[in-house]
Formats: structure tokens, C-alpha cells, sequence
């Protein structure tokens, strides 16, 4: 085996960074090639087709299938309020008429002389995309969306909730070790992206919640609290489009875990500056991560060169992500060649790994993920 394969997680200070902003269906494209947009604008609208209703009019009005095209009191086509007539029945000699009235505001699409139902349609419902990254367009697909470029900061995170948001970054906690905190939670908060330590806890969430605090952005979090804010377990699916009044990111993994120490000092070095933020994660096929991505002035770019990503070697830094050393952070020190036996008999390919307090260790390559430049 000439290579293991290695997860990474991004964290990086400059870097291009490209969004397809994509509507679900063919609609309108608002904006051209070249545009400069802010994260709010909206680029692309269409309209989703609204929910259908079906309406048994031979059943309500005891008519045979054939007959209720002549008892409709609308046509195909026709707009309808909620509860006005769509048909109505003869009687006897003018009397004892029944009524059929629509359930739902919509339009009258069909009417079956074959079933004796009528189909009215809700109306559509309105879906617009914004840009959500401070950029230019740089590309525009007819009908169907536009790319979005920016260069700035990007960071990606384990895990996360809610969907896309943006907001002035805040740190709250003086060092990556530290939990947040419902202290930490002032006035001042409300609107902002905010950057804690180690751990937040459900009362914590709850507090940045009421604030109205836009992303949280901390290195852990308990299960039981996740699923206490939740009010359900999170199966395996994509997350993103939860409704907890706020959007949670976690950089780390679960339980308390120091947030890794480049992350938090990125997002240190960049306070004050405004992130698009989003929790959507989805971790089988098509992996998708919540990520924290600070837009950056075309000064601040410079000439620098963006450095693309590669693979592991030595000095990358790494997580471990088994036992016994889970959840710390370090840098690679040594890559052997040959397979070594592990505990458990099986030979594998391992690195050493030089932690942040200075101990060394040796552990599979399939036991680390990249934290990637």
C-alpha cells in the first residue's frame, strides 16, 4: 500500500474560496458576471409549484362523475379564496341546494369527469438565494444560479446545526481551553458570530439563543446537550436546516475539547471582521462540513501566493481521532516506510506525532485527520 488515506479538515488564512449559489428549480438570475455582492443580496428567485388539493365534489354534493363539470361554478384556471363556492348542486325547483366550497387559497386546476374530483393548487411559494459570502460573481448559469468568488479565510468545523448566517466575529473566551459560558453572553452579542473555547453547554445555548446571537463557534459539545436543544436525536442525514434560533458550529468533536489552537487563533487575529457562517454537515457520501469563512479586502489578499492543498509530511499538523489519544492535537515528526505490528497483530503504515505539551507518540495514519492549510 503506497498510500493511507488521510481526512482533512481546512483551516487556512487565505485562500480562494468559490460558491455555486444554485436554485432548485429554472427561475430568474438577478445579478451578471463581474458583480460585486454582499452576503445578503439576493442572486438568483424562483418559485416552487404550491402544494395540491384534491376536492371530492361528487361525494360532498352526492353527484354521479359525469355531472360535476356542469355544477362547477369556476373554471380551469380560475383563482379561489378560501372557503368560497367552486360548485354547488341544482336542488329541487331552485331549493335545498348544496354548496362546495374550497378548502385552501389557491387556482383551480383540473376537474375530472372521470373521478368527479377537483384539483386546486396552493399558491407558489417564493424561494430566493443569496450570495451568502461578500465576493464577485464570476460565473452565471442561465436561469439556474451563479458562482461566487471571494479570497479570505476559511475554517472548517466537525459538526454543526442550523443554516447559513452572518455577523461580526466576537471572541468571548480567553483561551482555547476555556468553556462558554452564560456570562460571557452580554447584550452586546446580539448579531454576532461568537467564538468560545473549549465547550458550551445548554443553558449557554439557550442564552445565545434568546440574545439572538447569530453562530456559535466552539470546539465542543456534549451529545445530551445537542440533543436537549435539538429535542431529538440527529440521525444520519444532512444537517442544516434545524430551527434552534441560531447556528452552531464545533470545531473539535464532542464532549469538552480544546478548540485547536491555529483555529482559535485565526479567528483571534480576524475579531471585528464579518463571517458567513453554516452548520450543514453530512459525513457518508458527498461530505459535507460546517465551515466559518471571513471574506477578505483585496489589501489584506496581498500578493501572496494561495497555497494549495497536499498531503500529509512532516511538521503537518494532525488530530488524533481514536483512543487512547483522541481529540489531541499535533504535528507529524516521523513517517515511516514500512508497515509496523499494532496491538492488535495487524501491520499497518503509522507516523509519529509530536503533541503541544511535547510527548511523542507512534499511531496509525488512519487514526489522525489533516489539518490542512
Amino acid at each position: 500500500m503506497a498510500h493511507a488515506y488521510t481526512p482533512g479538515l481546512k483551516v487556512t488564512e487565505k485562500t480562494l474560496i468559490k460558491k455555486d449559489r444554485r436554485l432548485p428549480l429554472k427561475g430568474q438570475v438577478i445579478v451578471k458576471k463581474g458583480d460585486k455582492v454582499g452576503s445578503d443580496q439576493i442572486v438568483a428567485r424562483t418559485e416552487l409549484p404550491g402544494n395540491v388539493q384534491p376536492v371530492n365534489v361528487s361525494g360532498l354534493l352526492g353527484l354521479l362523475a359525469e355531472d360535476v363539470p356542469s355544477h362547477m361554478l369556476k373554471k380551469i384556471g380560475d383563482p379561489v379564496a378560501k372557503d368560497e363556492t367552486i360548485a354547488e348542486s341544482k336542488g329541487f325547483f331552485g331549493l335545498f341546494k348544496s354548496s362546495c366550497k374550497a378548502p385552501v387559497a389557491g387556482t383551480l386546476e383540473s376537474v375530472s369527469s372521470i373521478t368527479g374530483q377537483v384539483i386546486l393548487r396552493e399558491p407558489p411559494m417564493p424561494v430566493q438565494i443569496k450570495a451568502y459570502i461578500d465576493g464577485q460573481v464570476t460565473e452565471v448559469s442561465e436561469a439556474e444560479g451563479a458562482t461566487v468568488e471571494a479570497f479570505g479565510s476559511f475554517i472548517q468545523g466537525i459538526f454543526g446545526v442550523g443554516g447559513e448566517t452572518n455577523g461580526e466575529i466576537k471572541v468571548v473566551a480567553a483561551d482555547p481551553s476555556q468553556e462558554l459560558t452564560i456570562e460571557m453572553l452580554t447584550p452586546d452579542c446580539q448579531g454576532k458570530v461568537v467564538v468560545g473555547g473549549s465547550l458550551i453547554k445548554y443553558d449557554a445555548l439557550k442564552k445565545a439563543a434568546e440574545v439572538r446571537v447569530k453562530a456559535v463557534v466552539v470546539g465542543g459539545i456534549d451529545d445530551a446537550d445537542l440533543k436537549k436543544l435539538m429535542g431529538y436525536d440527529i440521525g444520519v442525514a444532512i444537517t442544516g436546516h434545524e430551527d434552534v434560533g441560531l447556528t452552531l458550529v464545533v470545531t473539535e468533536g464532542f464532549g469538552q475539547m480544546s478548540m485547536a489552537g491555529k483555529t482559535f487563533k485565526l479567528l483571534k487575529s480576524k475579531e471585528g471582521l464579518k463571517a458567513s457562517v453554516n452548520g450543514a454537515t453530512q459525513i457518508r457520501a458527498g461530505v459535507m462540513r460546517p465551515e466559518v469563512i471571513i471574506p477578505l479586502s483585496s489589501q489584506d489578499v496581498g500578493s501572496e501566493a494561495v497555497k494549495e492543498a497536499g498531503g500529509m509530511e512532516i511538521g503537518s499538523a494532525i488530530r488524533v481521532i481514536r483512543q487512547p489519544y483522541f481529540g489531541k492535537i499535533g504535528k507529524v515528526s516521523a513517517l515511516p516506510h514500512e508497515l509496523q505490528q499494532l496491538e492488535s497483530e495487524s501491520h499497518a503504515r503509522v507516523l509519529e506525532v509530536t503533541f503541544e505539551d511535547g510527548a511523542k507518540a507512534v499511531v496509525p495514519r488512519a487514526n489522525v485527520e489533516l489539518i490542512e492549510d
